[in-house]
This record gives C-alpha cells, structure tokens and sequence, in this order.
C-alpha cells in the first residue's frame, strides 16, 4: 500500500515560532510520498488552544473545513484574532491524489505581544555617567524576584539599545548571539522570546543581563565615527509567569533593578574585545549574591523606534574549527592558521599567572613573507585581549561576547606555556539560515568554488547581507545583494532573513523614492567617505535591489504576501528613475557606481572600455519597471501593469536608439554593456544574434578571461547559455588565469573575493583600501552551477518550485554534475553521468509538485526510465521532440533517465 506522510509543518518559515506578531500568519507544510505522481488534491487546516483540544477535534479555534486545492504553501491563516502571548495548535489532513486522508502530526507557534501598549517595562540604564567617546566597560543589571508555587509557564520578552546576552539563576537564556540585532533603530527595534519555564524555581530567581555597544553605539561606517543611534545602553524586558488558574505576574525592567561595571572593558564590532577576568563577579546571575554596593538604575525615555518581535532568523554558533598548523612568521609573530577564512571568533582555553595578557590579532591573509597582513581591514583593529585571573588550577576559558571577526590566521602574543593548536577553537557566526542546496562535480576545482561562495555567504549574512565582514565596514549595501540573491536562495534558507532585511530598506527609502546604498543607512549619518560623489544613495543597480530581491524570494518562495509589503517601495523607486531619467528615458548625469571593480588592467590581451555609467543605470531602469508590471500583475494591479510594461517599452526603445547601432554595436563594446542588454530583453529580436555574435567575439579576443564587475558578473555565463554558447560559458568559468573566477581558488583562496586580482600573479595585494577577500558579490556565479550545469530551474508562471524545470547542459569536460535543493516542497535533485556514449539522468521531484525534464536525445525512442521506454513509465504525462532535446512532463518522484546517443560530440 502507498505510504504518504505530511510533515515539516511551518509558520513563517519556522517551525514552531515562539513570540511572532504576525496576526495573521502563513502555514506551510510538505508531503512525502514512495508514490510517483503523489499530490495533494485538498486540505484541511485544524487550529486549537490546546493539544487535547485538537487531538479531539472538538472547541477549535479555527476548521478551514476542507478545501479542494492543491495549495500546500503560504497558506494564510483566516481564523479568529489571537492575543499576546497566546499560544496555538495546529495539524493539517491532506487527501492525496487516491483520495486517501492523511493527517499531519501537531504543530504549534505562539503569539508575541502584538503591540507597543502591551509593553508594562520601562527602558532602563545603568544609573551613572560614561565617557561615551570610547568603549566603555559593558555593564551588568540584576534583579531579584520571587516566583510562587503552580508555575506552569514562564516567557522573557526582551531587547535591548545595544546587544545584550540574558541569564537567568546562573544559566544563559538561549543559544543566540549579537541579539537583538542590527534594524534601523530610530525606527523599530526588534525583541525576542525566550521560554524559560524549565531556568525557573519555586521561591528565589535573579534574571541577569550584559550589555554590549554592537552596532547601536560603537564605531560604525567609513570616518571613525560611534554613537550612531544613541550615547546610553538600556534594557528593555518583561518576564510573564503564569500560574495554574490562569493569574499572570509580570516582571519588569524598572527602577528595583542593580547595576555594575563588568569583566569586558571594551566590546566593539570592528574594533574586538577586550576582557580582564580579574574583574569577574562570580555569581552574580544567581541567588545569594550581595549586590548592596551595586549601582542603581534610571529610566530613559523611549527610542524613537517602535519594539517588535524578531522578523529573520537570529544568529547562532554553527561550526567549530580548530587549527590546521602553528606558523612562526619573519616578524616573529606566532600565527593560527585556521585552514579556512571564517567570521566568528576565537575560543581559547589556557591556564597561566594572575594579571597575564593574552591578545589575538586576526586577519584574512598573509604577506609575501609569511606576516600577518592586517592593512586591508582600515580601521578596524580586530583585536581580542584576554587578561587571566590566575589564582586557579583550572584551565580559563574565554570566548568574546559583542563582536565578531573575519579571519583565518590569528596571531597569538604573551600566550603563557606551549602553545598548541587544541588550546584554540574557531567559532563560525552566521545567521540561523539552514542549508538547502548542494552543488557537486567532477572538477575539483569547481567544487572548491562552490565551497567558496557558501563561506563567503556564511560569513556575510550575519543578521544582515553584508559586504565584507572584516574591514571597518560591514554594511548592507544593496548592490551586493541584488546581484548575489539567487544564489543565495539556492545555498540555504533565506527567506526570513531578506524579509526583515527589506523592510529596513523600505523604511530607509527616501520620499523621493531613492534607495540608499546601504541599508540599514549608516552612510546618511557619517557620511560618505571616500564615496565624496555618492550622494547618500539612488544609484542604479544598488538602488534595484528595492524591485529585484522581493522579485527573486517570489520566485523561489512563493511569497506573495512580500510583495504586498514591498510594493510601495518597488513603486518609489521606479518612479524615483523615472524623475531622473526624465521624458528621454536615459538616465544621466547622477553618481553612479557603474559596473563596480570590473577588470581595469594593463594586459594588451583583454579590452579595457569601461561599461558607462549612463548605459547601466538606462538597463537597470528598463528591467525594474518590466519586473515591477510582472509584480503588478500578480497582485492584480491590472492597470499598473499596464502602465509599467508600457514605461518599460519607452525605456527599452529609448536604450536602444541610444547605445545600439544598427550592427548590434552596445555602447563601449565590452561584455558587461551585452550582457545587460540581453539579459534583460532590450535588444529587437533581430538584433540578438548581432550582439550574441559579438560578445563571444569580445571574450574570445580577451582569450575568455572575465572582465565584468559585480553588475555584468552574475548574467554573463547565463546569457551564454540562454543563446545556444554554453561552451563559452564553460570556457570563461574554466579559466584558471586571472582574471577568472578560478584564479582565486588556484591561489589557495577559501571563499569569494572582492576584487578578480587581490593577490597579484606576482604576489603583491590590490589596495589595501578595498581589498576584502570575503565578498560574495563574484560568487553570483553560484546560480548558473545549480541552474545550467545541474539543471535545476524553476517556472516563473508556478513560483516556489511548484512545477520545477530540469534542463543540464553538460560541457567543460565534466563527467558528472550533481545539485540538491530543498524547497518549500521537499528536496529536488538532478544528478547526470556521462559514461561511454550514455548520458545518465536522475531526478527527484517532490510531493505534490511536476516537473518538465530536458534531455539530449536525436529521438525519445533512445530514451529508457529503468530500462524501459517511456511509453512504459507511469507518470510521465507528455513527451516532444524538439530538435536534439526531448521535453518529458513528469509528475513527482524519482526518475532515472538514460539515453544511448554519443553526447560527447555535442559539447
């Protein structure tokens, strides 16, 4: 008998949420089936406000009754209004294609506290006066409170004006770091709920909090400056028990709260930190701690920002790294090598004399002889000092608390005693955002920049998309993240994390529309810096990362409901470059960034016209507003769609007249004025095969060496194979010279980096003033492994996968790809082999979704599934011919496809 099981129920992304304030939130679910062609044919969605009511069936809060569709994602939930702090239950019974009923296991997700007047706590802060121009000592705040007998639940609602880590009778509160986070705080500031039911005892409690500057009031943006948001550290909590009966006890923030200087006497995102453990208060989260000569507390008034619940996925721990080898460089330095640039920081575990120093320097590189080269990160000290408390035969261990660094070699002074590797422990930070995609293939080298570009994405997507993570920078700019987003949806999960991330970038928008170039908007409080034409945003590229990222996470989630709340802002700056561009349609004359850091060098090989400013920002103007109808549309903005495709089409004729001569000539003739312009549909029809025919002149001139720069990057192997010369495409991705995307990793690199040429041939730096060597911007390419060479592509008229597209195309002389993605149906794979004159296929397709499957065959007659002709193969709903390739529309499960012609010849 069939097996058919419905699980990995979600809420907002998330299983199980705790504190959302979302009111009416969307529910997903996946079904598994050993079934080919499984679906769902109905649902029915249980809601309940307790387990053994919706195990019974019986006081729901909500029956969607059954509802005939075949919907299993971003459903929304219709049922009554619920209150803070209110926890519900939920199942869902799905009838499959057979109409057999089946039923999910519970799932539960709990409300938040909806609103600002649900906040009983006052902001407070340390009750003294600092020298907010440095780093000061981070203070610690306590309060002791009694809890009676019948406590059945306990929830801690909390945030704070910097970062703070919460304790709770001695134990930490949560595994999450650097909450709560970077927002735009002069606007909204997000909390988070912790349950602490089981940290809770009958009789004598004490909640206890650090607090640390982070992004809030440390060094922040490109001139030295602090105090970004505000000069004081406050906290901001509640604690809700409620006890059997139903009564509820509130704890506060408020003046009953102690406060003192702690051990970190300097905590700083760029700058590290630095802890004197002689300056511990053992016990001091706990009972029985004397805080009589503690300071008080005063209350502050409320931020401008409103609180609210955490949006994305929070930042944990995630790998642990110990040392590869222990380095002795000619300076003299004792250096870690890690074996992989990585952002976190650094445990250490040692023992020695009361009052030593222990400091680490960290960096990403090492010179030509061997020393730490710390030049390229500015500013930024990157500097943690651990000073020993000694009076102890145990090790001390120390990890930082309010910062985090980009490095792999760490050099390590006034270490006491040997020094080996198992006394150190890389910790990896990144946002909570789970892997979803795997790339494989029979090129190592490949696979290593596979490798790269998920490091890369690790390290820069702590709590927001930054651009390097280790330079006195660390900034969401919009450009970086528009042009690395789809292959961002395929490495993990990251719907949650660009939803919280594009709602600042929403509030940050001007009233004029423009968009800033990074979000959240430091840069219009410090400035520009070496930026001194930047304006503080409206360039395009950046800026259209308002209209592409809600666009891309639609496609790959289905999230319709996003673009919804980002349809203003797409609207704005449409309309923001339409003021600019004017009644002629090209935009002139305002900063641009153009195609950033392409390849400017002096080789006579390679063509050096750089790709005008006026050329990109006229393509990115036409693509947005043909997105923006597209987005129009699907919200049934009938008549904006029609007045965006028809501004689209003046603008597309207007680049045209401009830079396009009537022989497919695009402006400058490099590759990155083609690649925009066929990529984003500008050209006639009868001129695309002109300006394909060029561009692969233009690469085969420069002998395929890349010479794009972050704008031309992510579309130029696409374009190639989108116009029948995916052989070129494997070309300038299999170049291992620089510039290219393999250069890197030939010169040992472990993630993406900023620039094609930060370490020379000869092994001198770029300069040192932009030279970041974790920057996913070129790790763009990371989409068109998963899309062209595995295959797996989704149908933009079905978004989130639910019919999903396989089409391959081998080359390069690989002999097998291989790609996993799971979506919000369940996992898809597509791995070929090709062996003698056979080029074997094999697909999963998820429950409940279809899929039209590519394959290179003369006749579908030398096709087998298992060995046996299609005609043969349940599930399989319709087969064409066209030319070389047959196109099967398959219903889900696993397939295994082989064809017997001689593939070799056409690659």
């Amino acid at each position: 008998m069939p097996i058919t099981t419905i699980s990995n129920l979600t809420c907002e992304y998330r299983s199980d949420p705790l504190g959302i304030d979302v009111p009416q939130p969307r529910l997903s679910w996946q079904m598994q089936s050993d079934q080919r062609g499984a679906c769902q044919t109905a649902y029915q969605i249980l809601v309940a406000t307790s387990e053994a009511s919706l195990a019974s069936g019986r006081e729901l809060l909500w029956d969607s009754g059954k509802v005939e569709t075949d919907q299993s994602t971003q459903v929304v939930y219709q049922g009554p209004a619920l209150a803070p702090g209110q926890r519900v239950h939920w199942k869902v019974r799905v009838w499959n294609e057979t109409g057999q009923e089946i039923e999910s296991p519970p799932a539960w997700w709990e409300m938040g506290l909806l609103d600002n007047s649900n906040w009983q706590a006052h902001w407070i802060t340390p009750d003294w006066d600092e020298d907010t121009s440095r780093s000061q000592p981070a203070p610690l705040l306590r309060r002791s409170f009694r809890a009676e007998s019948g406590l059945i639940a306990a929830r801690i609602y909390v945030t704070g004006l910097g970062l703070y880590e919460l304790r709770l009778n001695g134990q930490r509160v949560g595994d999450t770091v650097l909450t709560p986070g970077w927002t735009n705080y002069d606007h909204h500031i997000q909390y988070q709920t912790y349950n602490v039911t089981g940290l809770m005892r009958e009789g004598d409690n004490v909640l206890g909090v650090m607090l640390g500057d982070g992004w809030y009031r440390g060094y922040m943006g490109f001139a030295g400056d602090r105090n970004l948001y505000g000069d004081r550290l406050a906290l901001l909590l509640q604690l809700h028990l409620t006890y059997a009966g139903g009564r509820v006890e509130v704890i506060c923030s408020d003046e009953q709260w102690r406060a003192t200087r702690g051990a970190i006497q300097m905590s700083d995102i760029y700058m590290g930190e630095t802890y004197d453990a002689r300056q511990e208060k053992p016990g001091w989260d706990n009972t029985g701690y004397d805080d009589g000569y503690w300071h008080g507390v005063r209350q502050i008034d409320s931020p401008k920002g409103s609180v609210v619940a955490q949006i994305g996925p929070l930042v944990r721990r995630h790998e642990e790294i110990r040392p590869v080898c222990i380095l002795h460089s000619p300076r003299g330095e004792t250096i870690l090598d890690f074996g992989q640039n990585m952002v976190g920081w650094v445990r250490m575990r040692l023992r020695g004399p009361r009052g030593d120093t222990v400091t680490l320097h960290h960096a990403e590189v090492l010179d030509q002889q061997g020393n730490l080269y710390t030049e390229n990160l500015r500013l930024a000290d990157q500097t943690t000092r651990y000073t020993l408390k000694g009076l102890t035969d145990n090790d001390e261990v120390f990890e930082p608390y309010f910062t985090f660094q980009g490095f792999r070699y760490v050099a390590v002074e006034g270490f006491p005693g040997e020094l080996t590797p198992g006394n150190f422990t890389g910790i990896v930070l990144h946002s909570d955002t789970p892997p979803t995609g795997t790339f494989e293939c029979s090129n190592p080298l490949i696979n290593q920049l596979q490798h790269n570009i998920v490091w890369g994405q690790k390290g820069n997507f702590v709590d927001i998309p930054t651009d390097c993570p280790q330079r006195d920078e660390r900034l969401g700019w919009t450009g970086d993240t528009q042009v690395f987003i789809r292959t961002a949806c395929f490495n993990m999960n990251v719907a949650g994390f660009f939803t919280k991330w594009l709602r600042d970038l929403s509030i940050a928008q001007l009233p004029n529309g423009s968009v800033p170039h990074v979000v959240p908007d430091v840069i219009a409080k410090t400035g520009p810096g070496e930026l001194e034409n930047a304006d503080n945003g409206g360039a395009a590229a950046w800026g259209d990362a308002a209209v592409i990222c809600p666009w891309t996470l639609y496609l790959c989630y289905g999230d319709t409901r996003l673009l919804e709340e980002q349809y203003e802002s797409m609207a704005g700056w449409v309309h923001y470059m339409h003021s600019r561009a004017g009644e002629d349609y090209i935009w002139r004359n305002d900063f641009q960034f153009g195609d950033w850091l392409d390849y400017r060098g002096q080789d006579d090989r390679l063509p050096m016209p750089v790709t005008n400013g006026e050329l990109v920002a006229t393509a990115f103007f036409a693509h947005s507003t043909h997105l923006l109808a597209n987005i129009a549309q699907v919200l049934g903005k009938t008549s904006d769609a029609k007045y965006y495709a028809d501004l689209a089409d003046k603008v597309k004729a207007a680049f045209n007249n401009e830079f396009v001569t009537p022989t497919g000539r695009i402006g400058p003739n490099t590759q990155t004025a083609y690649v925009l312009a066929l990529h984003f549909d500008l050209l006639p029809e009868p001129m695309r095969p002109l300006a394909v025919e060029r561009l692969v002149e233009e690469v085969h001139r420069g002998q395929y060496h890349v010479t794009t720069g972050f704008v031309g990057t992510p579309y130029l192997c696409h374009v190639f194979s989108r116009y029948g010369h995916t052989d070129v495409a494997y070309k300038l991705l299999l170049q291992e010279e620089y510039p290219s995307w393999l250069y890197p990793v030939k010169q040992g690199a472990t993630t993406i980096w900023e620039r094609w040429d930060g370490i020379k041939p000869d092994g001198s730096f770029q300069d040192a003033g932009m030279n970041s060597f974790n920057h996913y911007s070129y790790g763009a390419i990371g989409a068109w492994l998963y899309q062209v060479v595995a295959g797996i592509e989704l149908d933009p008229n079905t978004p989130g996968y639910k019919r999903v597209l396989i089409h391959p195309q081998p080359g390069g002389g690989l002999t097998y790809a291989s790609a996993t993605l799971d979506s919000m149906y369940g996992r898809i794979e597509s791995k070929w082999i090709l062996e003698d004159e056979h080029f074997q296929l094999t697909v999963t397709l998820p429950a409940n979704t279809e899929g039209i499957i590519h394959l290179p065959a003369q006749s579908v007659e030398t096709i087998t599934e298992r060995g046996k002709p299609l005609s043969q193969v349940g599930s399989v709903h319709e087969v064409q011919q066209k030319g070389d390739t047959a196109i099967i529309t398959v219903g889900s499960g696993t397939y295994h496809f082989t064809t017997n012609m001689n593939y070799k010849e056409k690659q």
